[in-house]
């Protein structure tokens, strides 16, 4: 075991210093890997020009970034189980700001796309360690409140980053949004090393799961390269693309079955609710990844908005998340979590079909606002309900396992839709240059994104429980503060 490091670290309140500081370094860690998902996007016609790339080169600047961190992601949460939760975070965070720092450097789009990819590496060491560490050093009564608070944080870093991207963009320049993630990342781990205490799974695989981890990435990788190149019509790249990611991910549910330390534990989707969840996430995800990667392009492709005016017409998802989640993470934890990831869904589905309004000469106020205001506030339904429902279904001791699993189910969504929806869309070659092909094929994507929504709205209406049963015929477990534990004593109050 590390030095300092404990199974059972002694456990913050949130309403101290001490949990404060702690909810502050998590936060602001996942915060940086959040902003950097979206805050590119709104930057990908500047550098498009100056790179001189086409549509599929802007999609791999994304999915470069998306692969690697879908695919390494459970093997992080692993990492931080058997070495060391803050140990794993505080490297993920330093391999990110030096990955920053190439992509800034970055001479033609083949090395950016390259950076992008060890970018990714970077993220997936420090993204499922910031919510372990959360359910690691909270005190159950507080867990629930924290994981709303982190969700929300997650969620405005998410929706905050184009309009960032576009202050750089039309400021100092497209390199600055890589060249920011170099003070955050020096202050997070400062602060984390200070502030954060240690702690790891005593029962965690004396092994790693590094066959699965590379089947993972040649099989998201094979895939995302046959969707993107299939663009173009059938070709040699398409055919292996498709032939190794098809068999690399067939190969990853062999290994994982099999293996005898997987990273991605069979028994964790025993849990019905754990899966009905994650099937939940991989719907939403995959429409969001679609929406924030094609509609700040719209925005300044066809509509004709700065690329900083671009950004800013995503603030109201920001306030709405800011002011939203935390209390949505409350009241799901008292309510159960079926009417938030049913209705969330369904509400967000309306505010991208509101997004049809949104082409040449398009009005901020009468076209844009009023779609990213329902948007915004079906978004701030789902974030954290979905998250505590994840961690609620999964034993504690699997934290860094069940976050991973929903991240990597998120990103891998994201990144398969970046793919496909273009070219369902039929966007590609340099139609981000031309607004009326460019507004047709945003149509058309947003319909689909819509309808994604709406199955996940489904899904969870179907599937989602608020009283979940463990499988195998065992007794109930009571869904105290988001954190799965077993029924509370007769007379016993909570908070003692």
């Amino acid at each position: 075991m590390a030095a300092g490091a404990s199974a059972h670290p002694e456990q913050a309140r949130l309403d101290t210093t001490a949990g404060r500081l702690i909810l502050l370094a998590t936060v602001l860690g996942s915060a940086i890997a959040g902003i950097d998902a979206t805050v590119v996007n709104v930057a990908l016609p500047a550098l498009g020009r100056d790179l001189d790339a086409d549509f599929a080169d802007l999609q791999w600047t994304v999915n470069g970034y998306t692969l690697t961190l879908a695919s390494f992601i459970l093997l992080g949460g692993s990492l931080g189980d058997r070495y060391g939760r803050r140990r794993i975070f505080v490297i993920g965070v330093v391999w990110f700001a030096v990955a920053s720092a190439l992509c800034a450097a970055a001479t033609g789009v083949e090395m950016l796309v390259a950076s992008r990819i060890l970018q990714g590496v970077g993220g997936a060491l420090l993204t499922p360690g910031s919510l372990a560490l959360i359910s690691a050093s909270f005190h159950r009564d507080d867990r629930a409140r924290a994981v709303g608070a982190w969700s929300g944080f997650g969620g405005i870093a998410t929706a905050v980053g184009p309009f960032l991207g576009g202050w750089l963009v039309e400021g100092p320049g497209w390199r600055w949004i890589f060249l920011l993630n170099l003070p955050l990342a020096a202050a997070v781990v400062i602060l984390v090393l200070r502030k954060v205490p240690e702690s790891r799974d005593p029962a965690a695989a004396p092994r790693l799961d590094l066959s699965g981890g590379l089947l993972g990435v040649l099989g998201l990788g094979g895939v995302s390269l046959a969707l993107i190149a299939a663009d173009d019509g059938f070709s040699a790249t398409v055919a292996v693309g498709a032939v190794v990611g098809i068999a690399a991910l067939a190969g990853l549910v062999t290994v994982e079955r099999r293996g005898r330390y997987p990273m991605l534990p069979p028994e964790v989707f025993a849990n019905r609710q754990f899966t009905s969840a994650n099937v939940v996430t991989a719907a939403v995800y995959a429409a969001l990844g679609g929406v924030f990667f094609l509609l700040v392009v719209q925005l300044q492709v066809a509509a004709g908005f700065s690329p900083i005016l671009a950004g800013t017409a995503l603030l109201p998802v920001t306030v709405i998340m800011l002011l939203l989640s935390a209390r949505i993470g409350g009241l799901a934890d008292r309510m159960g979590p079926k009417l938030f990831l049913s209705g969330g869904p369904l509400l967000a589905a309306g505010g991208v079909l509101l997004m049809l309004r949104i082409g040449p000469e398009s009005s901020y106020a009468r076209d844009v606002l009023p779609a990213v205001i329902v948007f915004g506030l079906g978004l701030s339904l789902i974030v954290a309900p979905l998250t505590a429902t994840v961690l609620a279904a999964a034993e504690t001791r699997h934290a860094g396992v069940a976050s991973g699993v929903n991240n990597a189910i998120a990103r891998a969504s994201g990144l398969l839709a970046v793919a496909v929806l273009p070219m369902a869309a039929g966007i590609g070659g340099d139609d981000y240059e031309d607004a009326a092909t460019f507004t047709r094929g945003f149509h058309i994507a947003m319909v689909l994104a819509a309808a994604l929504l709406a199955v996940g709205g489904i899904i969870a209406a179907l599937l989602i429980s608020d009283r979940p049963r463990r499988p195998g015929g065992t007794r109930p477990r009571g869904h105290y503060c988001a954190i799965d534990g077993p029924p509370v004593q007769a007379g016993r109050r909570r908070g003692r």
